[in-house]
């Protein structure tokens, strides 16, 4: 058997990206992503494409955010580990799979086929993630009327909101970011998320109880792929109230009321109190998502 061959793709030789089954259904999850061709790289064997992946940011990243697309074909594991390996971007890793993957054969060993591949090459297991897409067809939530929603202008406010929030954090991202750069760095993380999505700074709102006590945010936003709810976070104090649904359902309504048709969502699977607010506010799971911690330094 020949060793693969890695390439970097570019305008000329992008249709090479689509030379491969698509078990996972990763093309439909990606309608709406747009994929740089010069962040694309492949595998070909004897001139087959056995394997690919696509790096994603934001429009005006220079650098890659995570990869958001990894496939192989059965039997080439070693050749995707490779196409991995050998990039010069590290950066966290997703697979995107269907809901219910694990009870479908088929999807299963597509699945473990991408893990096995990501391991090889250095990746380490992180979280796995639900992932939401509400749309008019499920219903606007209910808004209990138990909070007051304000704008905040000063990002000092959301700073202080977020730290006290991470410190009792159930999210893995946010914790991992906690173990390797502390509280005060995950918080700031955080906020530098809410700054690069492309929404209004404006939308961002803290939640009040009618006494002014504060009990947390809501961040409705765009990412680059459309409207999302990029976080929902209740203070400590004030958890065991049910406060993130309220939260949950005025994100949603403030989205819709200026004219998104869909509202993108996710948490982690073993975030159980947060994924039956998304069930409670009608949220369907449409895919599943594992995320894969990048290569340690002086690692492939």
């Amino acid at each position: 058997m020949t060793e693969p061959v890695i390439r970097t793709l570019g305008e000329s030789d992008a249709a090479l990206f689509d030379a491969m089954p698509d078990p996972l259904g990763a093309r439909d999850g990606h309608r709406l992503t747009r994929h740089r061709p010069d962040w694309k790289r492949v595998a070909l064997r004897d001139g087959t494409v056995v394997a690919r992946a696509a790096w994603w940011g934001g429009p005006d990243d220079t650098e890659p955010v995570n990869v958001n697309w990894f496939d192989v074909a059965e039997g080439e594991e070693e050749a995707g580990a490779e196409l991995l390996r050998s990039a010069p971007w590290r950066v966290g890793l997703e697979v995107n799979a269907p809901g219910g993957w694990r009870e479908d054969p088929a999807l299963k060993a597509a699945a473990e086929a991408r893990f096995t591949a990501a391991l090889a090459a250095g990746y380490a297991p992180l979280v796995e993630r639900f992932l939401y897409r509400w749309t008019p067809e499920c219903g606007l939530p209910a808004r209990p009327g138990r909070l007051e929603f304000r704008p905040e202008p000063d990002d000092a406010v959301f700073l202080d909101v977020l730290r006290r929030i991470h410190a009792g954090t159930l999210d893995a991202h946010a914790l991992m970011e906690i173990e390797e750069h502390g509280l005060d760095r995950a918080a700031r993380a955080e906020l530098d998320f809410f700054h690069w999505c492309p929404s209004p700074r404006e939308w961002w709102q803290v939640a009040y109880t009618a006494e002014g006590e504060r009990v947390g945010l809501h961040i409705p936003a765009h990412n680059p792929s459309g409207p999302c709810v990029a976080f929902i976070g209740v203070l400590p104090e004030h958890r065991g109230r049910g406060y993130a649904y309220d939260l949950l359902a005025e994100c949603t309504h403030f989205l819709v009321e200026r004219g998104a048709e869909f509202v993108a969502a996710a948490t982690d699977r073993g975030n159980h109190p947060m994924a039956a607010n998304f069930a409670k506010a009608g949220y369907p799971v449409v895919r599943e998502r594992i995320n894969f911690r990048p290569p340690a330094a002086g690692r492939p």
